[in-house]
């Protein structure tokens, strides 16, 4: 898709003057069986900016982050971790900056028929100077009859810098790329390096899948967005052929690359991040085996037993007695 259109004609720079003491608002629009992994990174990003911003510099909170939905209220990720929202009919803009969000998952296609939501999005898109769509939140918009608005910053001439090469313009950014580059020219590239050092995913999980967000300079944007939206879907029943179209290349260039850019093939690296997740579930919740299990896209209890038996050389029930204890 060609992006040229999409982009804003002037830079965030020049729109918005850099002010530590300027709130930008974030607006996230999710939906029950959105995908949490993306979301909760951003989420993530602007709120440590917040903190270090108060640590370092005693100044106020620079993001204000909002999650919508269309009823409000409790709502549930694909991963059943429920989150709290607001009502978008309640949700009214400000003067200040709005940069919109939109989560992808597996309820997209429920989402894309509720009109409270795309109508919401209609009212909002002309007023957010960011229009961010996160993998499946594509359709949501497309629904809505909207364009896409990156962040300009990722792309091309000298405003594209620090951390992030410069994009094509029918290449769409990552989100949590998107968000950090924000950060980056709000608050300084060290506060931003700061901010990415600390959601990176931890050392301690026993499988090392995870492509963190200094990842080898070797790793391709389009392999890096693939990577991240397996481990995005890790709860679902999805093929090689689905991750290909992420990266928009062929199954057979798709694999080639995923391998040597990564170390090992797409089905290791989903299959490993699906174990990691079990692993957080089974020290993080109450949930039987079966349930955590089928949570994270593996058939059966059963089966999720004989994959830590080989590789981790121990049982399900046994990981989380020992974790309990050690924690």
């Amino acid at each position: 898709m060609d992006l040229v259109h999409t982009l804003p004609r002037i830079s965030r720079q020049s729109a918005v003057p850099m002010q530590t003491n300027a709130l930008t608002r974030i607006d996230i629009a999710l939906f029950n069986g959105f995908a949490l992994p993306t979301v909760a990174a951003i989420i993530e990003i602007f709120q440590k900016a917040n903190s270090l911003v108060a640590a370092q510099r005693s100044g106020s909170a620079r993001y204000d982050v909002s999650l919508l939905s269309a009823a409000g209220g409790r709502i549930a990720s694909s991963s059943s971790v429920f989150v709290w929202t607001d009502d978008v009919q309640s949700h009214r803009g400000t003067n200040q900056t709005h940069l919109l969000f939109i989560a992808g998952g597996a309820g997209v296609q429920q989402a894309c028929r509720d009109e409270r939501l795309s109508n919401w999005l209609r009212r909002r898109h002309p007023f957010s100077e960011i229009v961010h769509p996160i993998a499946e939140g594509l359709l949501l918009l497309q629904a809505a009859g909207l364009p896409s608005r990156y962040c300009p910053l990722l792309y091309g001439g000298n405003e594209a810098h620090g951390l992030y090469p410069a994009k094509s313009l029918t290449e769409a950014p990552g989100a949590v790329s998107t968000a950090l580059r924000i950060v980056e020219e709000d608050l300084g590239a060290d506060l931003a390096q700061q901010v990415a050092e600390s959601i990176a995913p931890q050392s301690n999980a026993p499988f090392t899948s995870s492509v963190t967000l200094g990842a080898a300079p070797q790793i391709s944007e389009k392999i890096l967005a693939s990577a991240r939206w397996l481990e995005a879907n890790v709860d679902r029943a999805i093929s090689i052929d689905d991750a290909a179209q992420v990266a928009a290349m062929s199954e057979r260039n798709f694999l080639r690359r995923f391998k040597s850019e990564i170390g090992m093939t797409p089905s290791d690296y989903l299959l490993r991040a699906r174990l990691n997740m079990s692993c957080r579930m089974l020290i993080e919740s109450r949930l039987p085996v079966d349930k955590i299990a089928r949570r994270c896209g593996i058939s059966s209890g059963g089966q999720l037993s004989k994959l830590f038996r080989k590789y981790l050389a121990t049982t399900p029930t046994d990981y989380r007695m020992r974790n309990e204890v050690a924690l």
